[in-house]
């Protein structure tokens, strides 16, 4: 697979984490949250098609049967998280929780980088060079995500306290477009 059609493939597996990305982007716009959302989705992005890589068909056969069931539980959880932060007074809230941190930012991490992992697998059956394509992989991501959160900022500032709610209603209905996706539904 020449590093053109690798570079395809990097952008195609990103799109799910510029979603997820846009949406964090209109809440979580400081400059630590927004490296550290583009450094663990760029990361993520990498390391799984490398597992997937090295582990081969083994994984596959156990992997597709549940991996949109996984990205759908994971965005809906965290959506609902959202949600249920955003519809609080702001009176009763004195301090949200940072989706950009801990075990939030793995879900959100993991759910936009499944799909990479069934790609990884693929890597050598097509002849790509694995080192290359990580590499690529992991730093469109990164930028895709970047592009991502700097396009939400000028939608936030229109959406103003709605802001958790319309990203967590967002964020299932990605979801569900993936599990829909998956299921034939679409």
């Amino acid at each position: 697979m020449p590093p053109p059609e690798i570079l395809l493939l990097a952008l195609a597996l990103s799109a799910d984490a510029f979603s997820v990305a846009a949406v964090l982007g209109l809440r979580y716009r400081q400059p630590r949250q927004v490296f550290r959302v583009s450094f663990h989705f760029g990361l993520f992005q990498a390391l799984l098609p490398l597992a997937g890589a090295l582990l081969g068909g083994f994984m596959l056969t156990h992997i597709e049967r549940w991996d949109h069931w996984i990205a759908f539980g994971l965005l809906a959880l965290l959506g609902i998280r959202m949600m249920r932060s955003g519809v609080r007074g702001s009176g009763q809230r004195t301090e949200s929780v940072d989706l950009t941190r801990g075990l939030s930012l793995v879900g959100f991490s993991l759910a936009v980088s499944i799909d990479a992992f069934a790609a990884g697998i693929t890597l050598p059956a097509v002849g790509a060079p694995i080192a290359l394509s990580v590499v690529l992989f992991g730093v469109v991501t990164a930028m895709a995500s970047l592009v991502a959160i700097a396009l939400a900022r000028s939608v936030a500032g229109r959406l103003g306290s709605r802001v958790e709610v319309a990203a967590g209603v967002v964020l299932i209905g990605l979801g569900l477009k993936i599990l829909a996706d998956h299921l034939n539904l679409i």
